[in-house]
């Protein structure tokens, strides 16, 4: 989790991820350089996997879709991801709970 990049911002917090479409599931898959690691099963035309990150964070995280927006790298695997009213604590807690989980 330490190596994880994300950032508490004044009005949610801010987290890389990084993108593999076209899995078996939705999931996600660990930390990559940095990075939050999700399995889409979307293909990435169209904005389907863009569209699949944004719903699966919401629904991992507990929030509505619209409290979840991608600020970069809306072509590219790699994306810097906001969540509104969330602070970095909460997501640390949320991910390490998942790490638990999978013990």
């Amino acid at each position: 989790m330490n190596d994880l990049q994300l950032a508490e911002v004044s009005d949610g917090t801010t987290i890389k991820v990084r993108i593999q479409p076209r899995a078996s599931r939705n999931t996600i898959a660990g930390i990559h350089d940095g990075s939050l690691k999700l399995f889409l099963t979307s293909p990435p035309v169209d904005g389907e996997a863009n569209q699949a990150c944004v719903a699966f964070l919401a629904d991992f995280f507990g929030v509505a879709k619209k409290s979840v927006q991608i600020i970069s790298g809306h072509k590219n695997r790699k994306k810097v991801v906001k969540v509104f009213a969330v602070g970095k604590a909460f997501v640390l807690s949320k991910l390490k709970l998942l790490g638990e989980a999978r013990l």
